[in-house]
């Protein structure tokens, strides 16, 4: 009885080291068949990179923008809103390309609507996000293009770029921390934050409303909306300023920064942004005749 278990031991352990064996053998060459030989730049562009993971660039983080510029052998199409022209020039002598001029952007909020210039006209109290708001109503202002005042870009900002003004109850974005990743653009349901070019300086014209409504009711809710006058577009004489469905917008690539729409504005609603103060209108005058 003795011999026996041990006879059925013994083929058990050669049998199990058998397929062992066997299994060992087909997972080699399967691994071998199918095994992914990838590529050591790709290490070399990622390490180049701040490691942000922001999105910014379109892609699912830095790693995913190492393996897609390795992949195309070139930097056309491909930016790093964080690294900006800098990254990107590291990058392009390292795999030994050419990488063009990146156009630093920022994001700005193109709504005026704080609580001075839209009172609230009724409280909300439910979720304070602005994707559950929205879903909801209009507005504590009554502007249903306006901002909600929840704060979900803020949260979705990974670089301390924003704050929400308790006074105005509008997000306001740090010009020498945003890295143009566009996660607030993205992340606010009424698509009011937008990605425009920083300009010279870090000056910036534009139309601080997206509201489409006409001029009347826009203004009814908001003393600083765009009401769809036109006076900016015929002032403007580069065509950087288009009118549509009753709103005013500032084409940042055709702009020239001449700073002679915001004046002719009845209502305010565009906005320069560091630029010196203005003189006043009758010291401009005054220089004109005694010149």
């Amino acid at each position: 009885m003795s011999d026996l278990f041990n006879e059925v031991t013994v083929f058990s352990v050669i049998s199990l080291a058998a397929i062992g064996s066997v299994a060992a053998v087909v997972l080699f060459f399967v691994a071998q068949k199918f095994r992914v030989i990838e590529d050591p730049r790709i290490d070399v562009v990622e390490d180049l990179l701040p490691g942000a993971n922001c999105g910014g660039c379109g892609l699912a983080g830095c790693r995913a923008l190492a393996e897609a510029i390795v992949k195309k052998e070139s930097l056309e199409g491909f930016s790093c809103p964080p690294g900006g022209s800098e990254v990107m020039q590291e990058i392009a002598e390292a795999l030994g390309m050419e990488a063009g001029e990146q156009v630093p952007m920022i994001a700005v909020v193109r709504c005026n609507g704080s609580r001075e210039f839209a009172p609230p006209k009724v409280r909300y109290e439910g979720a304070m996000t602005c994707a559950f708001a929205h879903s909801l109503f209009a507005g504590e202002g009554g502007c249903p293009y306006g901002c909600l005042g929840c704060g979900d870009c803020v949260r979705a900002c990974d670089f301390e770029a924003m704050y929400m003004d308790e006074k105005t109850g509008l997000p306001v974005i740090l010009d020498d921390k945003c890295v143009a990743c566009q996660a607030c653009v993205k992340e606010c349901p009424r698509d009011i934050i937008e990605m425009r070019k920083k300009g010279k300086k870090d000056r910036r014209i534009f139309v601080s409303c997206i509201n489409e409504e006409k001029g009347g009711v826009a203004r009814k809710n908001c003393k600083v909306a765009c009401i769809g006058c036109g006076k900016c577009v015929k002032e403007c004489k580069f065509d950087a300023i288009t009118l549509e469905n009753n709103l005013a917008y500032i084409d940042y690539n055709k702009c020239t920064l001449c700073r002679k729409c915001p004046p002719v504005c009845p209502t305010n609603a565009i906005h320069e942004l560091n630029f010196p103060p203005r003189k006043p209108k009758a010291d401009k005058e005054k220089n004109q005749a005694g010149a």
